[in-house]
């Protein structure tokens, strides 16, 4: 399903699905916790005119969904040609307050007057386990509130025509005890009043709505998440002071603030690559923690087929995703990460597999043993790339004081690890686990980027006047003369890895994978020959080799592949990490093809998945993906720049 619309503000992040719905509500941390129940009850809004009763999950609504291009702000329509009513969505998480917010426009298409009911119906679930929260209707503020220990959340609705406040509330149970849900209460239009209950709790609130034939009126709707009753409600009286619109104004200012700085380097581009990165900009900082955290995507759906969510702090996905903010000249989103990094990296030197918003270490599928001996649980990638980042941030910013803070935490520990974790007999970096965390081996691509963060932390130690980088340099060295062994002579492209056994043999994986290529063009370019030459068959063996054209990540890749006359889905960063290298070696039209082609692939709102069907282009894998995003605006950059 994907989230097409994603809102945030650095603590609380709602993803709305392709009925308008809220399916996920991350609070306090964006990633973490989901105070959403939507994989066992959706939060439904539905309208009652006429005696009829639907809800917008219904097929008879036609929904066109979309969000703001200069903003984190919902586009939503949704028409009913049954119930002529038309409903018009403005969502936004306050920029300033903890607040979930719904500006709904109802336009009633009969010609003569009528009352429109609009429900509003809520299904969080702030314990785990779906048991023990409370909701109740609070008489002294005229409010729902739904809470259990850390978390409190405020609801209300009104009649901006009027000023009246819901007229009619009912809160109950789903999920136990046999019970649907209280949804079920507004479909006959009336709501019980029933005013409070615990355990798996939901609630719904009516708004009434006098209008005109052919004519408009207006609710607006919102949800505030505190740590406390009370705090929520002192947030709630300043919304009802300075009115919904106010506050909707000023989060459009502080994103298109935002967006500000990185236009003079978008603005060679045609309106429809400003309009894809500005959109791409926006769906990287919705998942930027304010806590430092960059999470690689709060599509939940992912969980309802699959062993978990992607709500995670990759090293990998954070580094990646800050590259072209450094660009653009955003500072304050790329400090808070690399303090997160030297907070959470291992004593030792490395960065584990994946981490929690909160910091601490996520889950992983990465065994500590291979071939019955111990090995660390890690992908070198991830260490590499952060110094890399690092490294780039120096550069663009000059703000040495900084960086001189993390040299002890963060920048000394990972070359110093990075220069040890290297094989005698090979002269390579150590096996670890690739950038796709799926095969222990030594990956070209890890190869090619331990280079590049170890070649960061010479250049970072020289600016700070340290003078113990030598055994960096001297591990440079010793790595450059292994190069050769990830060469394929045979098929005359660097392959995917080689692996040192346990009695000194080597194995090689000679899988054609366009990181191999990435790595060796962006991070350390062992020989141009051979890196044209990897090209080439990238081109002529993986690139729009399936009726969606793009390009896998390599040959024979069954991650979320249903159709095995394939080699694999198309992913939108390999293809776009080609387009790049063809920005790169000046070959602009090849570049801009597989730039359309992405284009070509987001929804209706801009939204990139992780990965295409080959056949037929539908959204695979989580959406949005942040990298995906990141990537484009990468490469719009480096198209503009061109």
């Amino acid at each position: 399903m994907g989230r097409p619309v994603i809102l945030s503000n650095g603590h609380i992040l709602v993803g709305l699905d392709d009925r308008a719905t809220v399916h996920d509500f991350y609070y306090p941390y964006v990633g973490l916790d989901n105070l959403s129940s939507a994989r066992e009850l959706n939060h439904k809004v539905g309208v009652w005119v006429d005696g009829q009763f639907c809800w917008t999950d219904d097929e008879s609504w036609q929904i066109d969904i979309d969000f703001e291009e200069n903003a984190l702000v919902s586009n939503i329509s949704a028409n009913n040609e049954n119930l002529g009513v038309s409903l018009h969505f403005k969502d936004f998480v306050d920029t300033r307050y903890p607040a979930f917010c719904r500006s709904i426009e109802i336009e009633n298409h009969h010609s003569q007057a009528r009352q429109i009911r609009l429900f509003m119906h809520q299904a969080f679930q702030i314990s785990r386990a779906g048991r023990s929260d409370t909701a109740m209707y609070v008489p002294s503020g005229n409010y729902l509130l739904d809470y259990k220990g850390w978390a409190s959340l405020l609801i209300y609705a009104k009649n901006e025509d009027t000023g009246a406040a819901f007229d009619q509330f009912a809160v109950g149970n789903y999920g136990i005890e046999g019970k649907e849900g209280t949804f079920r209460d507004a479909e006959d239009g009336e709501l019980s009043g029933s005013l409070v209950e615990h355990g798996g709790v939901d609630s719904v609130m009516r708004v009434c709505l006098d209008i005109e034939g052919e004519s408009k009126g207006k609710a607006s709707y919102w949800v505030i998440v505190s740590d406390s009753q009370f705090d929520a409600e002192a947030i709630h009286n300043v919304l009802l002071e300075k009115g919904l619109e106010h506050r909707l104004q000023s989060t459009r200012q502080a994103f298109s603030d935002w967006l500000d700085k990185a236009m003079p380097q978008l603005s060679n581009l045609k309106p429809e690559y400003q309009v894809a990165a500005k959109k791409s900009l926006l769906v990287v900082k919705s998942h930027i923690d304010k806590h430092g955290g960059i999470i690689a995507s709060c599509d939940s759906s992912i969980y309802n087929y699959g062993r978990d969510y992607y709500s995670y702090v990759w090293a990998r996905d954070g580094a990646f995703t800050l590259l072209p903010l450094i660009e653009l000249g955003y500072r304050e989103e790329a400090e808070k990460f690399f303090e997160f990094c030297a907070d959470t990296i291992h004593p030792s030197g490395y960065m584990m597999h994946k981490y929690q918003p909160d910091r601490s270490v996520g889950s992983t599928w990465h065994p500590q043993m291979h071939n019955n001996h111990p090995e660390l649980p890690i992908q070198e990638d991830e260490t590499a790339i952060v110094l890399y980042t690092l490294g780039r941030y120096l550069q663009v910013s000059k703000n040495v004081d900084f960086v001189r803070g993390l040299y002890s935490h963060l920048i000394k520990p990972a070359a110093d690890f990075m220069s040890k974790f290297i094989d005698d007999s090979t002269s390579l970096p150590h096996s670890s686990y690739d950038l796709w965390e799926e095969r222990f081996a030594t990956h070209t691509y890890t190869v090619a980027v331990t280079i590049a963060g170890l070649e960061a932390a010479i250049m970072m130690a020289k600016v700070l006047n340290m003078e113990d980088y030598e055994p960096w340099q001297e591990a440079i060295e010793r790595i450059h003369k292994g190069t050769d062994l990830l060469f394929d002579p045979e098929n005359k492209y660097y392959r995917k890895s080689v692996f040192l056994e346990p009695d000194g043999n080597l194995t090689y994986d000679n899988t054609l994978d366009v990181s191999s290529m990435y790595g060796c063009y962006v991070f350390s370019t062992f020989n141009e020959t051979r890196l044209a030459a990897t090209v080439e068959a990238i081109e002529q063996k993986l690139l729009n080799q399936s009726p969606s054209g793009g390009a896998p990540r390599y040959q024979h890749d069954n991650y979320f592949l249903t159709k095995q006359e394939y080699l694999g889905n198309p992913w939108i960063i390999t293809t776009l990490w080609m387009a790049q290298y063809y920005i790169g070696k000046g070959r602009k039209d090849d570049a801009i093809a597989l730039i359309d082609w992405t284009l070509a692939k987001a929804t209706s709102s801009g939204m990139l998945a992780e990965q295409v069907d080959p056949a037929d282009s539908q959204p695979t894998g989580v959406s949005p993906l942040v990298w995906s995003h990141s990537t484009l605006a990468e490469t719009l950059i480096q198209l503009n720049n061109m």
